[in-house]
């Protein structure tokens, strides 16, 4: 058998709830909809984790991270990334020739 070995993957019942209703707004950003998504289909049904990625479209690897960061820091880290390193860019007005 090749890759990581199946486990039994469990959701809390506060982040199945407000997983579900995420998903039910409609304004969800698509990132974070996917996100809930990989996380209430692995839950619920067990998937395997290869069958699962075609389901939603994203590398095997992606759900294992997505799962993973829920395991280890809870729903908000599994739903969104965590900040960047470095400055910010900024942008400043166009110079002309007479500046």
């Amino acid at each position: 058998m090749r890759g990581r070995p199946a486990d039994k993957f469990e959701l809390k019942r506060k982040d199945r709830v407000f997983l579900r209703e995420l998903l039910h707004q409609g304004k969800t950003p698509l990132r974070i909809a996917r996100r809930a998504q990989i996380l209430l289909d692995r839950a619920e049904t067990q998937q395997q984790v290869t069958r699962l990625a075609e389901k939603v479209g994203q590398n095997a690897s992606t759900i294992w991270r997505v799962c993973e960061r829920y395991r280890q820091f809870g729903l908000q880290a599994a739903l969104h990334d965590a900040p960047r390193s470095g400055h910010p860019h900024a942008f400043s007005p166009r110079r002309t020739q007479s500046d």
